[in-house]
């Protein structure tokens, strides 16, 4: 079948069980003597447990078990370099050293959720405090570069350039500034919660995860016990954006007590404990120098960043933006009295690409350029760390498409020149890019004599819209209609990959459907030719004897010998269960570089006496390749730009220097997008297929939406009030300083 097909926008095929609540989450499952873990939590940010009387706790009503590093939950130390990157090394309980506020120090287990949290707060606790080091800013000059291979600096230089400052200092016109960005919260709306049971040395877990797969390769780990015997089920996930990648302590706090007290156990962090116990977005401090000639030609650019997570490298962003012949990017990192930072939706490129498309704006008013021309004259066409040549690249049309959408061209040059009623109006623009990536993934399709083929992979829905892209692929690759199409995915039992062990398969990088599109084409392809086989082998098929060229698939149906039959009424006929394939999709040594691109333009108005911020208007013009479910790519991209406006104007951990406390761990007082804040987007996809990169010619898109659209909101307040605001989020107390 042809893999290269236009897009249809089509209704979530899950989205009526969610609706209507049908739809089982984590923490949604119970059985039979299902018992209740609460977290209990350090009341300091540095330090040691002195004492710890569980006494009280102990008698409580319906308590069964009171964990602590006095009583800890057996679990072996992780070996995945993976999750000393990402993830939490420590394991829970496992020392009476406090390294930040919020730290898990203890677990009652009860009869009921309200049991075990009423017996937690019985619990007495003395330290031995110790002075946080939990300020950032001012840790910052003690910042030092990463370990290798993490994070490494890069630097190229033309021939003949000693040095990045020389190439600056040789430049006609030179631009630096320094941006910076608080520490930022995943609030996904399902917390992070497992239900674990045990059955002899087999554990089965609903947990909210990004990765199946992965999800029980750690779990495995912690436990001493083969990967195959941890069964991972969530056909659900709501939202991860990085941070459900990887195994945070409820779940392996679960399945230890579980084990422990031979009865399943469900543990689900509150709202409060996931700002410290499932880790964060890194604050981050960047310093951009940007050399250039009179005419806007780039000639030198120096990206200096400073992060808690060697994954959050900022500097990064500036090897995908723009043709400069000398570059500069380095990462510092530091570890403070804070919860773990982790990967959150765009890491690295989303605060990497806010400092570049800013300063790329304050070049533009310096030189009196206009900001969309002046990213022309910087067109990127190779990566400039490999030189490979990208394997497709439509971004010029971007801007063009979006600046004719958006009604560009009349926008005064001058900032503080529109003013309507109370409100002064302007607009900015910036570039979005983000590496298209690929994951070991594998996927079976199964030939069901009901007439539905069932399409399965172990990768999760994050509430993208896996369900029902991974039926649109099923639908075009066998010719056949989406409601015959059966998908199941959400289980670490399903292909992945199988080899031992399994492949780290996760919705993670914007990659799930180029993974698994590659992969569900070799399985369709695959289970065909055994379809086939079977036709021309059983005696009772009408197909019996035939040589198996002279029998054709198409569109569902089974062609040779002058007969045309259903594969469902074959498999009948010849009372098959089923007829299946697996294909695993690998990696390629690549000889391109592949990126999804995106050009942003926005309009913002500020209130001239009270200095609220607002965005009014945006217009996306997305080049990601071919579009699988138009629908479900524009929620993805409008949700990027949800996030996008959070990081601009409201999201911000406010910590208390002294005591490493988060004072707003909750959605009262950390500030996120409502609907009241978010106008409806104008969303365009140009839809040119990459088949260098797969196939299909589909790129990812999940997280390029987070990526430049900061920096167009934080161009446009600049434009409407003449004052730039580096240091997000902007807010009407740093418009009015």
């Amino acid at each position: 079948m042809s893999t290269v097909f236009p897009s249809q926008p089509r209704h979530r095929i899950d989205g009526r069980l969610k609706v209507t609540g049908a739809a089982r989450f984590a923490a949604d499952h119970t059985m039979d003597g299902l018992v209740f873990g609460y977290l209990g939590t350090a009341t300091i940010g540095s330090g040691a447990i002195d004492t710890m009387d569980v006494r009280a706790a102990l008698a409580a009503p319906g308590v069964l078990a009171v964990y602590t590093p006095d009583n800890p939950l057996s679990m072996q130390p992780p070996r995945m370099p993976i999750i000393a990157v990402i993830g939490e090394g420590r394991r829970p309980l496992s020392d009476r050293e406090v390294s930040y506020y919020g730290q898990i120090i203890a677990m009652v287990v009860a009869e009921s959720f309200e049991q075990a949290r009423d017996a937690a707060a019985l619990i007495e606790v003395t330290y031995l405090p110790q002075p946080p080091r939990s300020s950032f800013r001012h840790a910052v000059p003690h910042a030092v570069l990463p370990p290798p291979p993490f994070g490494q600096p890069t630097e190229v230089l033309a021939e003949g350039v000693a040095s990045i400052d020389e190439a600056l200092s040789a430049s006609e016109v030179t631009f630096s500034a320094r941006y910076t960005q608080p520490g930022e919260q995943h609030n996904a709306l399902e917390p992070h919660g497992a239900v674990a049971e045990w059955d002899g040395d087999r554990l089965t877990i609903y947990s909210a995860t990004q990765g199946p797969a992965m999800h029980a390769l750690e779990i495995s780990e912690a436990f001493g016990v083969p990967a195959g015997q941890v069964h991972v089920i969530n056909p659900h996930v709501g939202g991860g954006f990085g941070g459900k990648a990887t195994t945070w302590a409820p779940t392996l706090l679960a399945a230890a007590a579980a084990r422990a007290l031979g009865r399943p156990v469900k543990v689900t962090a509150t709202r409060e404990q996931l700002f410290t116990v499932t880790g964060h977005r890194s604050p981050v401090h960047q310093e951009l120098s940007l050399g250039a000639r009179r005419d806007g030609t780039l000639t030198a650019l120096r990206h200096e960043a400073v992060s808690e997570l060697v994954r959050e490298d900022p500097s990064s962003a500036s090897l995908l933006f723009y043709r400069v012949p000398n570059l500069s990017a380095r990462l510092k990192v530091l570890r403070l009295n804070v919860p773990k930072a982790t990967i959150m939706r765009a890491p690295g490129y989303s605060p990497g690409s806010f400092a570049l498309e800013c300063a790329m704006d304050e070049l533009a008013v310096q030189l009196g350029m206009d900001p969309v021309e002046l990213r022309m004259r910087n067109y990127l066409t190779a990566a400039p760390d490999t030189g490979l040549p990208y394997s497709s690249k439509h971004l010029d049309e971007c801007y063009r498409v979006g600046a004719e959408r958006f009604g560009w061209a009349p926008r005064p040059a001058a900032p503080r020149s529109t003013l309507d009623g109370d409100w002064l109006v302007g607009t900015g623009m910036a570039t979005g890019v983000l590496p298209a990536e690929r994951s070991l993934a594998a996927a079976r399709v199964r030939f069901r004599p009901d007439g539905i083929a069932q399409v399965a992979t172990a990768q999760a829905d994050l509430g993208t819209g896996a369900w029902t892209m991974l039926a649109t692929l099923g639908s075009r690759e066998l010719g056949i209609p989406v409601d015959q199409v059966d998908p199941v995915l959400g289980d670490s039992w399903l292909p992945s990959n199988p080899a031992d062990p399994p492949s780290l398969m996760a919705a993670v990088l914007s990659s799930t459907t180029a993974t698994i599109a590659s992969a569900v084409a070799g399985a369709a392809r695959a289970a065909i030719a055994e379809l086939t086989g079977h036709a021309v082998r059983h005696p009772d098929s009408p197909f019996h004897g035939l040589d198996a060229a002279e029998v054709r698939y198409d569109h569902g149906e089974l062609t040779g010998g002058g007969r045309t039959v259903a594969f469902g009424d074959l498999l009948a006929m010849t009372q098959a269960d089923g007829i299946e394939a697996v294909h695993v999709e690998g990696r390629q040594q690549p000889k391109y570089a592949f990126a999804s691109w995106a050009a942003y333009f926005c309009e913002v108005r500020v209130n001239r006496w009270t200095g609220e911020p607002r965005l009014s208007r945006m217009t996306a013009v997305v080049d990601a390749g071919t579009i699988v479910n138009e629908r479900a790519a524009r929620n993805q991209i409008a949700g990027g730009l949800v996030m996008g406006l959070g990081q601009a104007l409201l999201e911000e951990v406010n910590l208390e220097p002294s005591t490493g406390r988060i004072a707003n761990a909750n959605l009262a007082d950390y500030l996120v997008p409502v609907s009241a804040d978010i106008p409806e987007p104008d969303v365009v996809f140009l839809g040119h297929p990459d088949t260098n990169f797969t196939e299909a010619g589909v790129r990812g898109i999940g997280e390029l939406g987070c990526v430049g659209s900061a920096a167009a909101i934080a161009n446009a307040v600049y434009h409407a009030t003449g004052k730039r605001i580096r240091d997000l989020p902007i807010t009407a107390e740093k418009l009015f300083e």
